[in-house]
């Protein structure tokens, strides 16, 4: 018994040491599991009771069999919370995986299972245009230009989708002008040779109510060097700036502001298109042919830089370049100049005219750099300006409550 007892004793002593149980970790995913009708701009959230949460992966079915696996998110400092960055296809079969772990690194895994609203024919919005071309070469002024296929009333949730990235810094806002057209421009012009990322995260973002974006684009082009061009009206002289240095300087004529439509705007353009061979008349500006003042000419070589008509054009009919302002509002150039601004400019690049006292109005074409920086920012629906070096955007895209 002696013997007995001493066992007993010694028994006892290690179950009194021996350390209680961590609790597991508890996971919690919204949408809860087996929702359905859900609205593709729910915020996912998971959160994390007695641990930390360590990897969500969200799996969208999307109709005609397609899958999409992308979502981003994130997380609270203390990473007992994620939520997701962006909105949910509309009409997709969400699988929601989460892993939690407790402070002795066991694993907790928790699976939600839901269904989103399926988009409606005629109130799904989509894309109609965008003015950068994937992969292409720009100037160091230009804007990036979406224009939806129907009206955004809740333009805060549709700005938050739609992600500028560059790869140095700036800062940048949308703009709207009407209710379809949105258009990014940074405060300050692009810094040269960088490339810039745009993400438009539109699927299931609520333009108004029960019209979804319906699809995800992204594309990225490259900010090429700093083409700056300066025209003074008084002097009738062009300017070209290169990375800070002068490149070329042309003798031009401008409009002879005989009347407001013959009167070149001041301000800052930039390059719109390129045209060779293009016909130039003034029935654009309603002037019939029969009219004493009505002409036609087809030029060599034309740089669009407003939508009222204004081009950098050869013009070898024009005698007095340098000296006169002889033109019906545009700029004009020698056959050789011409060329050489054809060939030598971007789209994008800016073109800035000084005296004359029609100023370029900031929808014109694209005047977007006729409104200041501080109005540009205060002017977009969400307010605030992006970093475009840091990810995500003011704003939120999601539901506002």
């Amino acid at each position: 018994m002696a013997v007995s007892a001493c066992s007993s004793g010694g028994s006892n002593t290690d179950l009194a040491n021996e350390e209680p149980d961590v609790a597991a970790a508890e996971v919690t995913i919204t949408p809860a599991d087996g929702g359905t009708e859900i609205r593709p701009d729910s915020p996912v959230v998971v959160s994390a009771d007695k641990g930390k949460i360590t990897d969500v992966q969200v799996e969208q079915k999307l109709s005609g069999g397609k899958t999409d696996e992308s979502m981003t998110g994130t997380f609270n400092d203390d990473k007992t919370e994620w939520t997701s960055d962006w909105t949910l296809h509309p009409g997709s079969d969400v699988t929601v995986t989460a892993t939690a772990e407790n402070s002795e690194g066991k694993s907790t895994e928790a699976i939600s299972e839901f269904s989103t609203v399926p988009p409606v024919e005629g109130q799904r919005l989509e894309i109609e245009t965008i003015n950068v071309e994937p992969g292409s070469t720009v100037g160091v002024g230009m804007p990036i230009i979406v224009d939806f296929d129907l009206p955004v009333k809740n333009k805060a949730q549709v700005e938050a989708a739609m992600e500028v990235s560059s790869e140095k810094p700036a800062e940048g806002a949308w703009n709207w002008f009407g209710d379809e057209i949105a258009v990014f421009r940074p405060t300050e012009y692009w810094e040269p040779y960088q490339k810039v990322t745009v993400n438009l995260n539109l699927a299931g973002v609520a333009a108004s109510e029960g019209v979804w974006g319906i699809e995800n684009r992204e594309f990225e082009f490259e900010v090429g060097r700093e083409q700056i061009t300066t025209i003074d009206e008084d002097a009738h002289h062009m300017t070209v700036e290169r990375d800070g240095e002068v490149v070329k300087e042309f003798p031009v004529s401008l409009g002879m502001a005989t009347q407001r439509k013959y009167t070149t705007t001041s301000g800052t353009h930039l390059t719109m298109a390129f045209h060779t061979d293009y016909r130039m008349s003034n029935d654009t500006l309603g002037v019939s042919k029969d009219d004493p003042n009505y002409y036609e000419e087809f030029v060599e070589y034309a740089v669009r830089i407003s939508n009222s008509g204004e081009f950098l054009h050869s013009a070898t009919w024009n005698y007095q370049l340098g000296e006169a302002n002889t033109s019906h509002g545009c700029i004009n150039m020698s056959l050789e100049d011409s060329r050489w601004f054809y060939e030598e400019s971007l789209r994008g690049d800016p073109v800035d005219i000084t005296g004359t006292d029609r100023p370029l109005e900031v929808d014109n074409g694209w005047g977007y750099w006729q409104r200041s920086a501080e109005d540009w920012v205060s002017m977009s629906a969400t307010g605030e300006a992006d970093d475009t070096s840091e990810p995500g955007t003011p704003g939120s895209p999601h539901h506002q409550q």
